[in-house]
């Protein structure tokens, strides 16, 4: 029997990259343009393979503001074509997991009203900004019946550089957006498990089940969609058989991993400074697509809330 991979895409509005890099604000006209311009692409790349992947929506996107109803549209055909629709919070707050309880509950319960009215599916399954989780997040999520969360990212070497870099940024006097997580997090379980009360990180027996993103044995690297994709294909071949042991593979994925930098008009400003704008998308789709054959023959692909379910089940 084929193990299981989950691909998951975070639809990250454009925004969230001008923080992370002390950027300030994007151009208006470029607030929907990961999913105007990315989304289509992910949806006909996923169809013709026939994977049902799991697309975490930032609810801002959905509510209210001028491009809002071509992006409901857009997730509702999402929804429509057997993807999962994920909650991944309202504004996106990479600090979410430091706020106190009341704004957790909000930024995850106007996220899952407006996500539900899109795709007339409310999502079971959350993944906090920035991998950053709390036992709030993870204690309001039982509240809410959810299944599952996929926040961590158990890679101390990453969570080691994001501190660095951002330390580097406020010397610089460009403060980064972004937010830096309990570390603790980067040591926890690299397979699915139910986590510990108070201490998301460690093994328990929670309701819900978290599903952590998936690294490499050992030196822990991330085996997300930038690592792989801008990776040289050795270096992709050796991470992806490093973990072939595993029985589930959690391949995370932004939608910005199919953005073409000139053709979407992204500015410059922000392509010097996100190393994936500055592949073409003909070399990125390209990686893409060799690594999603390569997953092929090892795994069958199967939503998250899929895996949380056969999760729970057995444990």
């Amino acid at each position: 029997m084929r193990r299981v991979c989950s691909v998951s895409v975070d639809l990250d509005p454009l925004a969230c990259y001008y923080r992370i890099h002390g950027l300030g604000e994007p151009p208006r006209a470029l607030a929907d343009v990961v999913l105007r311009r990315a989304l289509p692409r992910w949806l006909e790349l996923f169809a013709r393979r026939g994977i049902q992947a799991t697309l975490f929506v930032v609810g801002g996107d959905l509510d209210g503001n001028p491009h809002s109803r071509g992006s409901r549209a857009l997730i509702g055909e999402a929804a429509r074509a057997g993807h999962e629709l994920g909650n991944h919070s309202f504004g996106h707050p990479y600090d979410l997991d430091r706020l106190p309880r009341e704004r957790v509950a909000e930024e995850i319960d106007r996220a899952h009203e407006r996500i539900a009215e899109a795709g007339t599916v409310a999502p079971v399954g959350f993944r906090a900004p920035g991998y950053n989780l709390s036992p709030t997040i993870v204690d309001v999520l039982i509240e809410r019946g959810y299944r599952y969360d996929s926040s961590i990212l158990p890679a101390p070497l990453y969570w080691s550089a994001k501190a660095a870099i951002m330390t580097s940024m406020r010397l610089l006097g460009r403060p980064s957006g972004s937010a830096l997580g309990d570390p603790r997090l980067a040591a926890a379980p690299l397979v699915p498990y139910r986590p510990a009360a108070g201490a998301p990180w460690r093994r328990g027996q929670a309701s819900l089940v978290e599903l952590p993103m998936s690294v490499s044995p050992s030196l822990r690297l991330p085996l997300i969609g930038t690592s792989v994709m801008l990776a040289p294909p050795w270096l992709r071949g050796r991470l992806l058989d490093s973990v072939r042991a595993r029985p589930f593979f959690n391949f995370e994925l932004h939608g910005i991993d199919l953005i073409d930098a000139e053709a979407d008009g992204i500015p410059a400003e922000l392509v010097a400074r996100q190393p994936d704008l500055r592949a073409s998308l003909v070399d990125k789709r390209r990686a893409l697509e060799a690594t999603l054959d390569r997953l092929a023959l090892d795994y069958r692909f199967a939503p998250l809330r899929d895996v949380a379910a056969e999760t729970q089940r057995k444990q």
